[in-house]
């Protein structure tokens, strides 16, 4: 079915150009205009609040009707589908990336990536594959699968703060996610899940996870607050690149360098969005021979030497911008004038130091060598910064269909340590209870090894890899099995 627009009712407003993955539509005088390459894949006919784009019955000449997934596109001559897999090469569609086939040792025999999809799901898995490992003869079986149950979960190491946990994470205006609760030391945001990929956003959440699982750069924002993420990279929040993760909270901080710390100034206070310490009061500043200087920063007391924070964007991801307001009261019954304070953040990022004045005021003074080797400590002690992300999907529908004509067998196989699920290669966790539930880290995994189609779905490369008598015993398509040598020597 050919794509046309009925440039009456089109307002340029251009958003099927943008949705489209194949960016086969331009905009010419305010109107959408269909260009060679579109793949029929119809997303631009979803997204037209107008009704502007539309698909014909016809086919377009040269075209070929992929059968891979649902969408069926109609892929033009010398050019790709939606999913950026199949080339129309002569008429004959073709997967465009060359299987991958060198694994680690105790690996799949071969992966997924590059192995393309037999669909419907009952259609044995596209290689299944044997070969004798320490003697042993096994069996891996690959499909590149459309995943709706799918997502990433992005781990940022910073203090800054990107937003309460459950707000939402937006792209081009658009929810892909939601700040997930705080790791250590670290934030999380969950992207994509089956219930915004069905959405009526689901094409820019499939995108989205895709490109952060192949390791891309995305812009993201939350609130006010604009994320730009890689993964393997450092964060940049709201135009600052967040080098250093905290060594820990900052009661973490005065419990791993109190003795550093006495020497370094009369009363120390880590600002910490989470925990700010003050050392005199906190266990380990007693534990080095200190009583609590009469100095109170400037925060909720949760116990001894331990304080909460307020998220800010201030120091150490707390609401202070201003190091002298860190100190909230100055018992002058206890405290004497001439005493410092020195005040710094978990990663050692910056610092100030203070004197108490004879009025129970502070003045900011020059740091000390003391004080400054002291925060260098802390500051050498962090770790770099960097985004990560784990894929996490669930295969434990219709795509074990091409596994074995058992399904739920292939599940009690993962389950049982029977069957190894790993991911274009890599290994997996597999959530416990029913179904195949994995995560996986995606700097593991062959680079580029994502894809997603307009269902909206998003495909991984899924491997099962076994002893031969136990693909039998599980129902496995015995009669689709080849060798690992005939797979490798076939020609390109």
């Amino acid at each position: 079915m050919a794509v046309i627009i009925d440039k009456a009712l089109c307002t340029g407003c251009a958003l099927c150009a943008r949705e489209c993955p194949n960016q086969a539509i331009m905009m010419k005088d305010k109107k959408a205009v269909i260009l060679e390459n579109c793949s029929s894949c119809g997303i631009c006919t979803r997204v037209c609040s107008k009704g502007a784009a539309m698909k014909m019955a016809d086919i377009n000449e040269g075209a070929v009707k992929c059968t891979s997934c649902p969408v069926q596109c109609e892929v033009p001559a010398g050019f790709v589908g939606a999913c950026q897999r199949y080339r129309n090469e002569g008429g004959q569609l073709i997967r465009n990336r060359q299987l991958v086939t060198d694994t680690a040792p105790g690996g799949p025999l071969i992966t997924a990536v590059g192995a393309g999809t037999n669909y419907p799901c009952c259609k044995p898995a596209p290689y299944i594959v044997q070969d004798t490992v320490d003697g042993v003869e096994m069996v891996t079986v690959v499909t590149e699968a459309p995943l709706s149950y799918s997502g990433v979960k992005v781990k940022i190491d910073t203090n800054l703060h990107i937003g309460e946990e459950g707000a939402k994470v937006k792209r081009n205006g658009k929810v892909v996610g939601m700040v997930d609760m705080e790791e250590y030391g670290s934030k999380m945001l969950t992207i994509g899940g089956a219930n915004l990929l069905t959405g009526k956003d689901g094409f820019i959440v499939a995108r989205t996870v895709v490109e952060i699982a192949n390791s891309e750069r995305v812009t993201l924002k939350v609130d006010d607050n604009v994320l730009e993420l890689q993964v393997g990279f450092p964060p940049i929040i709201n135009g600052v690149e967040d080098r250093k993760m905290r060594v820990g909270c900052g009661s973490a901080t005065i419990g791993m360098f109190a003795a550093r710390l006495k020497e370094a100034a009369d009363e120390v206070i880590i600002l910490d969005y989470h925990i700010v310490g003050l050392l005199s009061e906190h266990m380990a500043g007693e534990a080095v021979g200190l009583n609590w200087s009469g100095v109170t920063p400037n925060a909720r007391r949760s116990t001894r030497g331990r304080y909460f924070g307020e998220h800010g964007h201030g120091w150490g991801g707390t609401d202070i911008e201003d190091p002298k307001d860190a100190i909230k009261s100055i018992d002058m019954s206890l405290a004497k004038a001439g005493m410092t304070i020195l005040v710094t953040e978990t990663t050692g990022r910056m610092a100030a130091l203070f004197e108490i004045q004879n009025d129970g005021s502070v003045k900011e003074i020059p740091m000390t060598t003391e004080a400054q080797d002291a925060v260098d400590t802390i500051r050498d002690t962090s770790e770099n910064a960097r985004v990560s992300a784990l894929y996490v999907g669930g295969t434990g529908g219709s795509a074990r269909a091409g596994v074995a004509v058992n399904p739920a067998r292939v599940t009690q196989a993962v389950h049982d340590g029977d069957a190894v699920l790993t991911i274009g290669g890599a290994k997996t966790f597999v959530l416990p209870g029913g179904g195949i539930n994995f995560m996986v880290d995606v700097e593991k995994v062959v680079p580029k090894a994502f894809t997603w189609v307009p269902t909206p779905a998003t495909v991984a490369p899924v491997e099962y890899t076994m002893p031969l008598d136990k693909y039998q015993k599980i129902g496995g398509h015995i009669d689709a099995i080849k060798k690992r040598s005939e797979i490798i020597n076939q020609p390109e």
